[in-house]
């Protein structure tokens, strides 16, 4: 059995991107960024889309 996926107007998304150290943060408004560094990825995404 699988969990429902979140859903609204604030979930994030991280994926690990396969076969990399890369991750793939999805912002809550479709924005997509791949980062290396943890740190800059969530700095990113609670910044994202208002760009604090």
């Amino acid at each position: 059995m699988t969990a429902p996926m979140l859903s609204g107007e604030r979930v994030y998304r991280i994926h690990w991107v396969l076969g990399t150290d890369r991750l793939r943060a999805v912002c809550h408004c479709g924005a997509e960024r791949e980062f290396e560094e943890p740190v800059q990825l969530w700095e990113w995404l609670l910044a994202h889309p208002d760009h604090r």
